[in-house]
């Protein structure tokens, strides 16, 4: 099968940490650790995994922040490489394994990427707390080989299938999932719905662990679909307060409007105008940027998670307000914490999606997404700006690394480079031109 493969080595960073900075070859090109490749075939999936064709995956701000050395190397042990990209996947089931019963051959699936103690092989009594509840994001041996695995060897360590060097991700023709990892589409949700379930499901995890109070004013920082996607889900679980969004773009001010943002505002001076509407009065330090008090946001959803971000967010939350981070901060070389303790904030880490209390029943963040958004009926599609076909995957790379210029919200690759029913199936754009389907 035709997969995009990725290895990470010293050479490779080296070269992206320095001529990075000048020439995307060194990143994403022909100098970078990024190759498309034939390997081999997943073969018939063993008992309780199946074998997927892949529909469609998307490209997230944290395969660019992988490829480009940027990331911190915190959660290194915790993946394996060589490894195939993509946990974005929308696919369909080719064939099951023994005993698997979720999911039947043809059957449309997002595919949760995270890899619990369940796809390890653990029994639920050797399972890890977190599994046990249902969390495995935050899986305590993701660092470990697994119990058993794929070809009767041993699972390498990792968190998620697309940083896995036995699991392959969702940029490559097909791959293997455990049974438990599958979550059929329901009819009535559209392929470019589809394959937009595992960000959504960032949001609505996020809001439905940490809701904002009733009536309060938020703030929600970024123009990605997490950013719109939490907008959206506080719209969809019922909040009524007022949320203030913060976007670069024309394009993106649309979306933020669309999903359910009051007012939307460019960093910055207009930013400012919307803190003091809070009732913040600002003050200037002999030395370093104004501040603020009195007012402020009660929640404060980071989408982006920068050093600016994040300064940001401390800086224009009000007293005893809570900030969710939910863009991957990492290595920041300037933060000052004065207004973490100085307001009495609270800084609350969401990642991925798992088991939810939604209501009056246990259910997976997917299953909730889904059900919001039959429920809506919102066009959360139009966050699918670019579909590319496998072989121009250097060109969709740098569409989702140059949002500036190419006006790109979600860039997804897909195996085919033939057209597709539209709103059923995922489909690049005009064939041959590599075009975005805008």
């Amino acid at each position: 099968m035709r997969a995009i493969e990725f290895n990470v080595s010293v050479p490779g960073f080296l070269m992206a940490r320095s001529l990075g900075r000048v020439t995307e070859a060194a990143v994403f090109g022909r100098w970078s650790g990024l190759r498309m490749r034939e390997r081999p075939d997943p073969g018939a999936p063993e008992p309780g995994w199946a074998r997927l064709e892949v529909l469609g995956c998307g490209i997230c701000g944290s395969d660019l922040g992988n490829l480009t050395y940027s990331t911190s190397p915190a959660m290194e042990p915790f993946a394996s490489f060589p490894a195939v990209p993509g946990h974005e996947i929308l696919a369909r089931v080719v064939e099951v394994g023994p005993g698997v019963t979720r999911a039947r051959p043809g059957d449309r699936v997002a595919v949760d990427p995270v890899i619990s103690c369940t796809v390890r092989g653990f029994s639920p009594e050797a399972s890890c707390a977190s599994c046990r509840e249902g969390r495995p994001g935050t899986c305590a041996i993701a660092g470990e080989d697994g119990d058993q695995g794929v070809g009767g060897g041993e699972l390498s360590r990792g968190m998620t299938i697309g940083y896995h060097r036995d699991l392959p991700g969702g940029w490559g023709e097909s791959m293997l999932a455990h049974e438990s990892q599958l979550f059929p589409l329901r009819p009535g949700i559209s392929n470019r719905a589809g394959v937009l379930i595992e960000p959504l499901s960032i949001g609505v995890h996020a809001v439905l662990n940490a809701p904002p109070p009733e009536d309060e004013n938020v703030l929600v920082i970024g123009s990605g679909p997490i950013a719109f996607g939490t907008i959206w889900a506080l719209r969809a679980t019922g909040f009524r307060g007022a949320i203030v969004a913060q976007t670069k773009r024309e394009h993106e001010e649309r979306l933020a409007r669309t999903f359910g943002a009051d007012e939307v505002v460019r960093p910055g001076v207009e930013a400012r105008q919307a803190l003091v509407a809070t009732g913040a009065m600002a003050y200037q330090p002999i030395i370093g940027e104004e501040v603020f008090a009195g007012g402020g946001f009660a929640q404060i959803y980071d989408c982006v998670g920068s050093e600016s971000s994040l300064q940001q967010s401390l800086r224009f939350a009000g007293p005893r307000g809570r900030i969710v981070m939910l863009g991957c901060a990492g290595e920041l070389r300037k933060l000052d914490l004065t207004f973490l303790w100085a307001r009495e904030l609270e800084i609350r880490g969401f990642v991925v999606y798992g088991r939810e209390h939604w209501r009056g029943e246990e259910r997976h963040t997917f299953e909730v997404t889904q059900e919001l958004l039959l429920e809506t009926g919102s066009p959360v599609e139009e966050m699918v700006t670019h579909v590319f076909p496998l072989e121009q995957f250097r060109t969709a790379l740098s569409a989702a690394a140059n949002r500036g210029r190419s006006e790109a919200v979600k860039v997804v690759l897909t195996p085919t480079d033939e057209g597709l029913p539209p709103g059923e199936e995922l489909g690049p754009g005009p064939k041959g031109s590599g075009s975005s389907t805008k």
